[in-house]
């Protein structure tokens, strides 16, 4: 269900697979926020990606009750005061690779840009990583900041010393060729 999805996430249409088309092999979705009473990070290895190196689609589904942290208590919250994850079950972003060219070796900076859905609200975003040709795999890093504000994540009042503003996004895939 989640690769039919991220098929239409990328192109809203059937495409037809070649050699062309990545899946993703390994994954991890990674955040961290600096608060001054307390630093939260978690990370998520199940999320699922797809890259079209023809057409330089790609496009990731993350299941936001995937994110594992240090303490329990602080995944429930996560999941059911800020995140909401049964209402808002997914992260999803789907856009253009900008700036890799695949025959060509060795690390590239590339911006990836498009748009990028979490909490229920899209923003349009360009995002800076680097991309880089191993073997017959394609590994693709970008580390950036999302602002809670911007896709209306609360930051209640009597914890906002807990919770920082912006949360710094790590997001890390090796993709494998796509085979039927």
């Amino acid at each position: 269900m989640r690769l039919i999805l991220s098929w239409i996430l990328v192109g809203g249409c059937a495409l037809s697979l070649s050699a062309q088309k990545y899946i993703s092999e390994k994954s991890v979705v990674s955040f961290f926020s600096d608060a001054s009473i307390e630093d939260i990070k978690a990370e998520n290895t199940k999320s699922t990606s797809l890259l079209d190196m023809a057409s330089q689609d790609i496009a990731f589904s993350i299941v936001i009750a995937d994110f594992k942290f240090d303490k329990k208590l602080m995944q429930e919250h996560f999941n059911e005061k800020y995140l909401e994850s049964e209402k808002y079950p997914k992260s999803t972003f789907a856009g253009k690779v900008v700036g890799f060219v695949p025959g060509t070796g060795g690390k590239q900076n590339v911006t990836v840009k498009g748009r990028l859905t979490i909490h229920g609200v899209t923003r349009e975003v360009a995002v800076p990583g680097a991309m880089e040709v191993a073997g017959d795999k394609i590994v693709a890093n970008a580390k950036f900041i999302v602002t809670l504000e911007d896709y209306n994540v609360p930051r209640p009042q009597l914890l906002w010393k807990n919770i920082a503003e912006q949360v710094e996004v790590t997001v890390s895939f090796t993709y494998k060729p796509y085979e039927k």
